[in-house]
């Protein structure tokens, strides 16, 4: 099928999530709900003096859900030496973009998908935000675990959020992990993949039908946990949703 037509969208609210990592709320200036599956993203397409020639188009997951609105959101990583992050990460409330898509395959369904071990680092979380928040707007209560690998404290996107979600809802759990920890740190440690095993494990024996793996983030991590997955414990390549942005 054809990609859905571009369109405008004026930038509503912006703030900050981490220490390099800006959330931007977007509304279509034509009114038309934002129709798209949780997990799928947009392009953003710049304007021609970034790029040096013509229009040139990054893209960004979609970390809101659908909810009928004509809104949308997405989270940017400033890119060192990047000039569409640093340029998106200036923009003021009132700006309009153009944009297309939405697109994508790393979709979960808000019904009836089965309980789902989440595995991101960075920004990876933000196609899995859609997914969770769509869930529990739809009534869902099938167990979705997430598991979010950062640096610092200070990276952990949408890391309140998620620990309320977990303190509301007894089948959603948060485990964040952070590779550079300080002394006083008391929850997980080292790299997302040291800790996959375990929960995998443990979200397994807890449902009652067969959990599947949704991983997104860098090439390396993403390999390096899909090669764990299907190989080390054996999972279906079916049941290994993954997506990798770099």
């Amino acid at each position: 099928m054809p990609p859905p037509p571009p369109f405008e969208a004026r930038l509503t609210s912006a703030r900050k999530l981490a220490s390099s990592v800006r959330e931007l709320t977007f509304e279509r200036l034509d009114g038309a709900p934002m129709e798209f599956e949780p997990g799928q993203w947009v392009n953003v397409l710049l304007p021609g003096e970034l790029a040096g020639e013509g229009v040139t188009k990054r893209s960004y997951s979609i970390a809101s859900p659908p909810d009928g609105s004509s809104r949308f959101a997405v989270a940017v990583t400033r890119v060192q030496g990047g000039p569409a992050s640093t340029w998106l990460h200036t923009l003021e409330p009132e700006a309009i973009l153009s944009f297309s898509g939405p697109q994508g395959f790393f979709t979960r369904a808000a019904r009836g998908a089965p309980p789902s071990l989440m595995i991101a680092t960075g920004t990876g979380l933000t196609p899995m935000r859609s997914m969770l928040r769509a869930a529990l707007a739809a009534g869902s209560r099938t167990r979705i675990w997430v598991l979010l690998g950062v640096r610092h404290a200070e990276d952990l996107l949408y890391g309140e959020e998620l620990r309320l979600l977990a303190h509301e809802h007894s089948f959603v759990r948060f485990e964040p992990t952070l590779s550079s920890p300080p002394e006083a740190w008391v929850g997980r440690r080292g790299y997302v993949q040291t800790h996959v095993r375990e929960l995998w494990a443990e979200l397994e024996g807890a449902s009652d039908s067969a959990p599947h793996a949704y991983v997104c983030g860098l090439e390396r991590m993403v390999g390096s946990v899909r090669e764990l997955l299907r190989n080390e414990i054996g999972l279906p390549r079916q049941r290994v949703h993954a997506e990798r942005y770099d």
